[in-house]
């Protein structure tokens, strides 16, 4: 259990049988009546976020995630399947709990799993991930003057923009948090 006056950003807890993550709080006393915390809590597996009023000293379970470090292998249908890295055991993850980081996956790359009461519930993707440009359109030369962009697809069919200089076969470095091209390699 952990009181709501010791919440912190980050805190996962339970609510309703939900996992909440902690993201934003703040203390209040107003002058006249008891003490309050007012949280925003973002749903761990919906990414929906709520925003509750707790008495001041109120406990909430804290929820125990399980992440597990899990390599990637190969896309069966609709699904991913992936292996634990410490029982090697194979296990088939929906790309809804993988959600919009499908598009950075590769083949035998390094994912954390995190698990709430024995069901995914979320994977954390590397922050960076190096991918090989498949197609774009040809740089004009003398044209970088202005910082134009131009759009690229990457070997994993996502679409990022890049700077002119970027060719087909280059090797990029994109941050998976943001979608961006960060530089060659």
């Amino acid at each position: 259990m952990i009181s709501v006056n010791d919440f912190k950003t980050g805190v996962t807890v339970e609510l309703d049988g939900q996992a909440y993550q902690v993201v934003d709080f703040q203390h209040v006393k107003p002058g006249k009546g008891a003490a309050f915390v007012r949280a925003k809590l973002k749903n761990v597996k919906t990414g929906g976020v709520v925003e509750k009023t707790f008495r001041a000293g109120e406990k909430l379970a804290k929820a125990h995630l399980d992440r597990r470090e899990m390599q990637y292998l190969y896309k069966d249908g609709d699904d991913f399947v992936c292996m634990d890295n410490e029982n090697y055991e194979q296990m088939n993850i929906s790309a809804d709990s993988i959600g919009d980081g499908v598009k950075w996956l590769l083949e035998n790359m390094n994912i954390g799993v995190l698990f709430f009461q024995g069901n995914i519930i979320g994977v954390d993707l590397p922050n960076f991930v190096e991918m090989t440009v498949v197609d774009t359109e040809p740089g004009i030369k003398g044209d970088t003057a202005t910082g134009a962009t131009k759009n690229a697809t990457l070997e994993t069919g996502a679409v990022v923009s890049v700077p002119l200089f970027v060719n087909t076969g280059d090797r990029l470095r994109i941050d998976t948090r943001s979608g961006q091209y960060m530089e060659r390699v």
